[in-house]
């Protein structure tokens, strides 16, 4: 089951907010993401054609798209499974961030799955570089997902 904890701390990096258009109803449209690519709502990656899309529409995208990041999450380290919601969410929400593709060959995930908390801790907070630079959201998100580690 998907922890609640993680699809928050998704949101809430991600942000629906990002760019809007202002209609009847609040809309969000495509944006280049700081690290180049084409995404909308809630960090889903999308064409520069896409339509705009309601909070709602977003939500949706996001439930649809979370579970193929859980399964790959849990098949990269199954030791997530018995762990803790906040571990677990934690390291959902950086697969979700940056693909299972980057966490699959990563130090991270070699500490998480030696049950290697403390180093594991230390190893997210790396990820901060968006478009060879570092971003001050990811600084943010890598710090959460470090203190969720803990628990």
């Amino acid at each position: 089951m998907i922890p609640q904890v993680g699809i928050d701390v998704i949101k809430g990096f991600e942000g629906f907010h990002h760019v809007v258009q202002w209609t009847p109803q609040i809309k969000a449209v495509p944006y280049i993401c700081p690290a180049g690519y084409w995404t909308i709502g809630y960090g889903i990656l999308c064409s520069k054609e896409h339509p705009s899309i309601t909070k709602e529409e977003g939500e949706l995208m996001l439930m649809e798209k979370l579970p193929y990041y859980y399964n790959e999450t849990i098949k990269l380290s199954p030791i997530l499974s018995g762990e803790s919601d906040y571990r677990l969410g934690a390291i959902l929400s950086f697969v979700f961030n940056l693909g299972p593709t980057q966490y699959s060959g990563s130090t991270l995930r070699r500490k998480i799955n030696e049950g290697n908390w403390e180093e594991a801790k230390e190893q997210i907070k790396k990820w901060v570089y968006g478009g060879g630079r570092i971003l001050p959201g990811l600084v943010a998100r890598r710090e959460l997902e470090s203190l969720m580690l803990a628990y």
